[in-house]
């Protein structure tokens, strides 16, 4: 069997918890630490999960040499700052989505993976996850001809208390970084980057974005059609379009088991369907990624590269800058 990958998990939060029960599914992972802010929320998930090592603070987490990969799981705000810290460390790094607030920090967590050799993606399950790649293999093969639209929704219905996470500017809060980077990764996935973004945007009283609407705009002519909200439950699905049909990602699309291709137009077209069930609740397939891909000796993933990652970042700030979402620092 092939040595098991080191895993250290940083922050203790439901997400923390999710990745550390799908991490568990796969044979070929160990995770040997966790690493907390305090003592006491360090041993309390490591006792819920049989974790041997408890860490009362990130950077002794960063320290420990028995780890091989650090997943952080931070609130968005501190993405930057522990992502850094591990890698300064010598710790590869698989670092939650957004993978920053903006795309110039995440171009410093890039730059400094390449000068300290160490492996570094963000950890955006959506483009591992087994549909959303047979997705990109029958567009590539073309199924539906030269896409000519993308569409994507990504909506909560709240309300959410002023206090919550997601109506905090100083933890990087509001639809777009939370939600909407979903679709604008989706259309990236299968477009690349955009000539032009237009966003508009309702605001909190705290001046996050509350509900928001994108339209890419692409050089084949082609366009993607988004939005996100914490104002209303949306269908969460996605639909791609080209000339010789389209394909519907089950809901939620980000995370779907199962696509249906429309060859053709019509009411009476019987779709094909791809039934491509998930590990644990999704979470696992980017693990695995990042286990191949250092086993491999890679530096970045082709699932989910620095590049994409940055043009993501590019597109989101963009967004920000005509919708006048600003964060502390900024």
């Amino acid at each position: 069997m092939t040595q098991k990958i080191r895993w250290g998990i940083l922050a203790t939060g439901s997400i923390a918890a999710d990745f550390t029960q799908d991490l568990q599914l796969l044979p070929d992972a160990e995770i040997v630490a966790v690493g907390s802010r305090t003592e006491a929320s360090a041993r309390a998930f490591a006792d819920r999960f049989g974790i041997p090592r408890a860490h009362g603070s990130w950077a002794a987490l960063a320290a420990d040499d028995d780890v091989d990969i650090v997943y952080v799981a931070t609130p968005h705000h501190a993405h930057r700052e522990a992502a850094a810290l591990c890698l300064e460390a010598g710790r590869a790094v698989l670092c939650e989505k957004p993978f920053t607030l903006n795309a110039a920090d995440s171009r410093e967590l890039t730059e400094l993976a390449r000068s300290r050799g160490l492996f570094l993606m963000e950890a955006m399950w959506m483009r591992c996850n087994p549909a959303i790649r047979k997705l990109v293999e029958l567009v590539a093969d073309g199924a539906v001809g030269e896409v000519g639209t993308v569409q994507a929704d990504f909506g909560l219905a709240g309300p959410f208390d002023p206090a919550h996470r997601l109506r905090d500017p100083k933890l990087g809060g509001g639809a777009l970084l939370d939600l909407g980077v979903y679709p604008v990764s989706l259309a990236h996935l299968l477009l690349g980057r955009p000539e032009s973004v237009s966003a508009w945007a309702k605001l909190t009283p705290e001046g996050v974005d509350a509900n928001t609407g994108l339209l890419l705009g692409y050089e084949s002519g082609a366009l993607a059609t988004l939005s996100c909200g914490l104002v209303a439950a949306t269908p969460v699905r996605a639909v791609v379009s080209g000339p010789l049909g389209r394909i519907e990602l089950s809901a939620p699309f980000f995370c779907p088991d199962r696509i249906s291709l429309y060859r053709g137009e019509g009411e009476s077209v019987e779709p094909e369907v791809f039934e491509l069930p998930r590990t644990g609740v999704g979470l696992a397939h980017e693990a695995e990624e990042a286990m191949r891909c250092l086993r491999a000796g890679l530096l970045e993933s082709p699932l989910v590269s620095w590049q994409d990652t940055l043009e993501v970042m590019e597109i989101l700030d963009a967004a920000r800058a005509q919708t006048g979402v600003r964060y502390p620092g900024e």
